[in-house]
């Protein structure tokens, strides 16, 4: 999952892109960069390892001049943590610097770089997106429009990309829509954004979001609507409104903060927890459906943990060893509130079953005589090939253990996670506009050769 943001006839575009990226952080932590391109057509780059506001102090900012510019956030799910793989890439092109930023993964990744190896091309990162400007840049097309749709014929996957070739900029969404992207206006410019709260920290106007197989350019203050992508039936990450992106944005048309209220009412309807004295969330993802699971069930909503802000995000955090320790530093139960109490805990998912672990001892610790766990999606029982850190079933601790053996696990008194169904109803009611394929096993794309080799999806039913 990764964060990218883009501006087109605006003046200090880096200025604006710093700003939009600071607000896409919860989408990855690892690495930042931006690249801007100036009025002769030269663009300038930065990119190095960290949050925002490490990779890009005032005077680095201001040494990228221009009035396009594009930036990215990433978090990898294909490709190690390295400077190499971070994002944009740019390379220079016969029609001026090409700068590309990617959020999702390209399924068919490795088959096409083997392809392009043998044919004489030389990789510079082992990312998957490197393998879109390969296929540009080899197009026999004579047209940038016509170079770009060759290559992305020839993808597979989950991608929302922002491309620039000279000062031209292109903003692509795949023709399934996994992952979200926004078109925003600023006075005679354009802002274009993973997520709507980018658009708010900048002043720009919500012009549209992107629809699934969408691409448009913007060139000369001008949007101009390309031929869609061939048709393929819609996708949406449900996982972006569970968890992945804020609660103040509106993404796949939905108020993440209204879904949110609404899995946790749902939850309430389907796993009530009878005497318990109070509801609290796991901060922040959670806040939203435990609002929703005390207004359904009519228990007390409390503060029960607090959250240190300084610590990132656990589940996006890279390498399971960091996730574990940072458990510890980034929350701390509030002893008054907790002891002696029969206590519910809301969190939006659970994933390997480590933080959750450490967060029920230390509430445990804090004094709670009960703990009543509940989560506001299904049980995760296959990998993600879209774009999720989920890459190995091995992982996923509801892909082997039942729930009941997960309630052991966690040490909790009872434990309901929402159902399918539930979930479904709550992000909009439309089972066909959603990929749930982590929780369902129904993949919507042709998957690669190793996950056929291991029979994931005889194995991804639901327990």
């Amino acid at each position: 999952m990764c964060g990218i943001f883009g501006v087109a006839g605006l003046k200090d575009a880096a200025q604006l892109t710093y700003l939009g990226l600071y607000a896409l952080q919860h989408r990855g932590q690892e690495s930042a960069g931006i690249v801007s391109i100036d009025r002769e057509g030269v663009s300038h780059a930065h990119r190095g390892m960290g949050l925002v506001q490490e990779v890009f102090p005032a005077e680095t900012v201001r040494a990228l001049p221009g009035d396009v510019a594009v930036g990215h956030t990433r978090y990898s799910t294909t490709g190690s943590s390295v400077l190499q793989n971070a994002q944009p890439m740019v390379v220079n092109y016969h029609q001026g610097p090409l700068a590309l930023a990617h959020n999702g993964n390209l399924t068919n990744a490795q088959e096409l770089r083997e392809d392009l190896v043998r044919n004489g091309s030389i990789f510079q990162s082992t990312s998957d997106s490197e393998v879109l400007v390969h296929l540009i840049a080899r197009s026999d097309a004579r047209s940038p429009d016509d170079q770009i749709l060759d290559a992305l014929e020839r993808v597979e996957g989950a991608y929302s990309l922002l491309v620039t070739i000279g000062s031209t900029m292109y903003a692509i969404v795949d023709p399934r829509g996994f992952r979200p992207l926004v078109l925003g206006s600023l006075g005679r410019g354009h802002v274009l954004a993973s997520e709507t709260c980018a658009l708010d920290i900048v002043g720009a106007q919500l012009v549209r979001e992107l629809h699934p197989g969408e691409w448009l350019k913007i060139e000369n203050g001008v949007v101009t609507d390309l031929p869609p992508l061939a048709h393929a039936e819609s996708r949406r990450c449900v996982f972006e409104l569970i968890y992945f992106s804020r609660p103040d944005s509106t993404v796949f048309g939905e108020s993440v903060d209204r879904v949110r209220r609404e899995l946790g009412r749902q939850l309430a309807r389907e796993h009530p927890a009878p005497g318990a004295d109070c509801v609290f969330s796991v901060p922040d993802s959670a806040n939203a459906m435990a609002l929703g699971f005390a207004e359904a069930s009519g228990l007390k909503l409390e503060h029960g943990l607090i959250r240190n802000h300084y610590v990132g995000r656990t589940f996006i955090n890279p390498g399971q060893t960091t996730r574990t320790a940072k458990v510890h530093i980034k929350f701390n139960p509030v002893r008054e509130v907790i002891a002696g109490k029969k206590v519910v805990v809301i969190d939006d998912s659970l994933v390997r079953g480590t933080t959750s672990r450490s967060l029920v001892q230390m509430i445990r610790q804090a004094g709670a005589r009960e703990v009543h766990f509940r989560l506001a999606s299904p049980p995760i029982t296959g990998p993600c090939y879209y774009g999720i850190d989920t890459p190995s079933r091995s992982e996923l601790i509801a892909s082997s253990h039942s729930i009941d053996e997960i309630r052991e696990h966690l040490g909790v008194d009872s434990l309901g996670y929402l159902s399918l169904e539930g979930t479904l109803r709550a992000v909009g009611g439309e089972d066909h506009r959603f990929c749930h394929a982590c929780f369902s096993g129904q993949y919507p794309t042709a998957l690669p050769d190793e996950v056929l080799e291991t029979d994931i999806l005889l194995n991804a039913a639901p327990r």
